[in-house]
């Protein structure tokens, strides 16, 4: 019997550390979310805190996943088993895309990793990328020979910080009207 719950993933890195750095944008996605929507939680859950509540008519459990990027799957994966998920409709993941022009989001049915560790992992997990993805842009490291790790890492500041977090408000409002409007309806008002 497939679940009743739709599970939507903000990828990110625990920790003060990482706490508003461009690669923690899907956690803060999902923050927008958990506010929006009064999201109860968080509480542990495995290798995730969650929290459940209501988008719309739609049953949901908010997760992040606490084992750093490039180890997410393993912790989706738990709560794809846990609550009988299909992940093919009922998976929502949010992250960081630097191939994305700062501020742009990129809602895709499924699709490839493109080089991203956390969904790499997560495909990797699930045994394919079958599922719903919310990119949030984040520009390109500033040259060529800039440290991408560092970059990814840094710490948004200014207009950049403005353009991330207008950003991050849409991806939330991206991911509610997933659930309430359907996926197609998703990508017409929110890709671009």
């Amino acid at each position: 019997m497939a679940s009743e719950f739709y599970l939507i993933v903000g990828l990110g890195n625990p920790g003060r550390e990482y706490a508003g750095t461009r690669h923690n944008v899907g956690f803060e996605v999902l923050d927008d979310l958990i506010d929006e929507y009064h999201i109860d939680g968080p509480t542990r859950f495995g290798k995730s805190l969650i929290g459940k509540g209501r988008i719309g008519d739609c049953r949901v459990i908010a997760m992040k996943p606490q084992t750093y990027m490039n180890l997410s799957g393993e912790a989706v994966r738990e709560g794809i088993d846990f609550w009988k998920i299909d992940h093919t409709d009922h998976l929502i993941v949010i992250s960081d895309d630097i191939d994305l022009p700062e501020g742009k989001l990129r809602i895709r049915e499924k699709g490839s990793a493109g080089g991203h560790n956390g969904l790499k992992n997560i495909v990797q997990h699930l045994g394919d990328g079958n599922f719903y993805r919310i990119r949030v842009g984040v520009g390109a490291k500033p040259s060529p020979d800039a440290d991408l790790a560092d970059y990814v890492l840094g710490h948004p500041a200014g207009e950049d910080r403005q353009i991330l977090d207008a950003a991050k408000k849409r991806a939330a409002e991206a991911a509610a009207c997933i659930l309430t409007e359907g996926i197609q309806k998703a990508m017409c008002k929110y890709n671009g």
